[in-house]
């Protein structure tokens, strides 16, 4: 597993490197001063912490370009503002931290960073098989942002392009193979909780600005749902 700090402080990349290898001894780590240093190297990483506030490209503005690259990986903030925390919803990110950063929290936010990489890794390789009327497809779960219900068919929509799948299937049977990473959040709509920026009382809100119903009889069970699913290794925004 790679790790990516880039943050333009030398005493902050050290920081955050001695904090890694001292939790992680075994991870990859690569240092970086700014974010053009970040995407002028050109390899993918797993990880990547990035301060929000550097000269040339910010962190914010280098998190958009990653994630047009790379949807999977995990991006987590650095920053001494908490008012940043609103842009990193736009790019998904996985977790915030204020400086100065405390061993113990940001230990905390590694492990469950490393526990989600892993995950994602696995993830790829799940996979579904979906008949049309013409032909079949098989899916990585991790490619479908959700499901809606089109009276016989449902309309499976999928992640970066506007393309949705029409297939002869029942919510039901889908609920019960995609799994526990997916929530029947309304009886119209089954949604990938790895795709969720936040969700309010009626919607919840998706990577890539697409919304869904959420009914309001739903609204407390969702919330505990998603709750574990996050404490469990899922995609925190915050």
């Amino acid at each position: 597993m790679d790790i990516a700090v880039v943050d333009d402080e030398k005493a902050i990349r050290q920081q955050i490197y001695s904090f890694i290898k001292k939790k992680k001894p075994d991870l990859g780590v690569s240092v970086f001063a700014s974010g053009e240093e970040l995407l002028a190297d050109g390899r993918r990483f797993d990880i990547i912490f990035l301060d929000i506030q550097m000269d040339g490209i910010g962190g914010i503005e280098a998190a958009r370009t990653l994630r047009k690259q790379d949807e999977d990986v995990i991006l987590i903030f650095i920053t001494g503002m908490k008012e940043y925390v609103f842009e990193a919803f736009d790019v998904s990110a996985f977790h915030y931290l204020i400086k100065p950063i405390e061993e113990k929290k940001f230990t905390e936010v590694l492990e469950r960073a490393v526990l989600e990489a892993e995950k994602r890794k696995g993830q790829k390789e799940k996979q579904i098989f979906i008949r049309t009327k013409n032909q079949g497809y098989t899916l990585r779960l991790n490619s479908i942002l959700y499901i809606e219900s089109r009276g016989k068919k449902v309309e499976i929509h999928i992640t970066d392009t506007e393309e949705v799948i029409e297939a002869y299937a029942t919510m039901n049977e889908l609920e019960g193979q995609l799994g526990d990473s997916f929530y029947r959040c309304h009886r119209g709509y089954l949604v990938n909780m790895a795709h969720i920026v936040r969700y309010e009382n009626d919607r919840i809100i998706l990577s890539g600005g697409e919304e869904v119903c959420l009914t309001r009889k739903k609204h407390s069970e969702f919330a505990k749902a998603y709750m574990w699913y996050l404490q469990n290794g899922g995609v925190s925004c915050v």
